[in-house]
């Protein structure tokens, strides 16, 4: 009888303990960052110099790989259309970018940020216009960077799930780990 009453005690506590540790984070997964970055990606934009080198960048195919890399840091990759009007005549291609970003909770938005977005790499499908493009990486790393700054990676949505609503309301920090962000309810 004192084991029974034990084990029913036991499993009383394990579940509350379960419950605690439920309540006391909510978990973002990079499927679902990538999937609300697919569905709100807006990204294009002119940069270069007016009249000297125009350049519009249309970012497509946007996914995260988070903290895997680099601990504590979301590694964006994307591709990207690049059409060029040059005093040289027009280019385009192909590229493949690679970006490094800190995220951040902004709690009265109820959104992830992805700040201090830097570009760390890409690819030219066209070697040819490697010489140009080395030229516009300051511009366009700005660009990426000022994006990112006003654009959020994944916004928690009170109407879908009242654990949305709670993380909305009751966030206190955000925690990077391999594969998710993680919304921190307790300190």
């Amino acid at each position: 009888m004192r084991k029974i009453l034990l084990s029913i005690v036991l499993l009383l506590i394990a579940a509350l303990l379960a419950g605690y540790y439920l309540l006391s984070q909510y978990g973002i997964s990079e499927q679902a960052i990538n999937a609300y970055l697919q569905r709100h990606n807006e990204y294009q934009r002119q940069i270069g110099v007016p009249g000297v080198v125009d350049t519009t960048v249309v970012l497509t195919n946007l996914r995260t790989e988070i903290g895997r890399s680099e601990p504590d840091k979301v590694t964006l990759s994307a591709n990207a259309k690049i059409n060029i009007n040059s005093l040289l005549g027009p280019q385009s291609s192909e590229m493949q970018l690679t970006l490094k970003a800190q995220p951040f909770y902004d709690r009265e938005k109820g959104a992830i940020f992805l700040r201090e977005m830097t570009l760390v790499d890409y690819q030219l499908q066209s070697e040819k216009m490697d010489v140009m493009m080395k030229a516009l990486l300051p511009y366009l790393n700005q660009s990426l960077k000022a994006y990112f700054n006003q654009k959020p990676a994944y916004v928690l949505n009170r109407e879908q799930s009242k654990l949305q609503a709670l993380a909305h309301k009751m966030a206190k920090g955000l925690e990077v780990k391999p594969g998710k962000l993680v919304i921190l309810l307790t300190d």
